[in-house]
């Protein structure tokens, strides 16, 4: 996503969804509550099935064959009461990761995040970054700052976002970042590169930063058939053996690895690539220089 972007569902949405509740005609006995709203009256989350999310997204978008979804999750949020469901928005201008917020009722949604809150909004992110990240990292183990980018190999905004934060972090020598793996599902090889990404990471620690590069470098010649050729190639050149990569991509372990940096990601509310943290503070990883500078030195300041 890029800093100014707002998902399709904003976009469409503000076009004017209301939904009407009319209260039922007087009975002589209380009707019988189902059970979603008895559910939401408890404070449960009850989630909707991809049945009537499909049926949604159709009669949202179904007006033009252009536009296609999938669903990818659906799960309780961080609120109770809400469900948070995932869904890959495709259009002609390409692929993103959207999340919609459905009350337990089965009546509303909310496109859009939901935003922390407190006088240290950002410290529960902040905290599981901490205690979960498994990525290369590079700067002083004990900065003050931290920043934490989950990215996709794929991601072409992944791509346009690196040499920013090689800037950022060259001028904020003192700050700590740590590259984290968020393969989007959309991506037809954005998983299987997020193996290499680890293995040459665990292998060499000067070799990744120079792996991430080249690849994202050859990203536009890079395909899901020629996949492990280009990046076994890119791994070699970047200081590692390239054979043995290529049979670390493929082991379970691996993958375990790969799927805890996305549950990590998701975790802290991810839904797309680049997503750059600064202690914490999800930040647009779009975002120009000069803010990203700005709030890495307000964040060094806070005690």
């Amino acid at each position: 996503m890029t800093f100014m972007h707002r998902t399709l569902f904003a976009a469409l949405l503000l076009s004017g969804v209301i939904v009407a509740q009319t209260k039922p005609a007087p009975a002589a006995k209380p009707p019988t509550k189902p059970a979603a709203a008895t559910a939401a009256e408890a404070g449960t989350t009850v989630l909707p099935t991809e049945d009537t999310v499909n049926s949604f997204l159709f009669q949202m978008f179904g007006y033009d064959a252009t536009i296609t979804w999938k669903v990818t999750e659906i799960r309780p949020s961080q609120v109770a009461g809400l469900a948070d469901v995932s869904v890959v928005i495709t259009n002609p201008q390409g692929s993103n990761l959207n999340k919609l917020l459905v009350s337990s009722d089965g009546k509303h949604a909310i496109s859009g995040d939901i935003l922390p809150f407190g006088a240290k909004p950002f410290e529960d992110a902040r905290a599981k970054l901490e205690k979960g990240v498994n990525g290369p990292a590079k700067g002083p183990a004990k900065a003050s700052v931290t920043i934490v980018e989950f990215s996709d190999m794929q991601c072409p905004h992944c791509q346009k976002a690196a040499p920013v934060i090689e800037q950022l972090l060259a001028q904020e020598p003192e700050a700590r970042f740590v590259f984290q793996n968020f393969p989007l599902p959309a991506h037809n090889w954005a998983e299987r590169a997020a193996g290499f990404v680890d293995c040459v990471g665990r292998a060499s620690n000067d070799a990744v930063w120079k792996f991430i590069q080249k690849t994202f470098d050859e990203q536009t010649n890079i395909t899901e058939a020629n996949l492990d050729e280009k990046l076994k190639a890119i791994a070699t050149t970047s200081g590692v053996n390239g054979d043995e990569i290529v049979a670390c991509a493929a082991k379970p372990d691996t993958k375990a690895r790969v799927d805890a940096s996305v549950a990590l990601g998701k975790s802290v509310d991810v839904t797309g690539t680049p997503a750059l943290f600064i202690n914490g503070r999800n930040v647009p990883g779009g975002a120009p220089l000069e803010l990203l500078k700005k709030i890495v030195d307000f964040q060094a300041s806070q005690k």
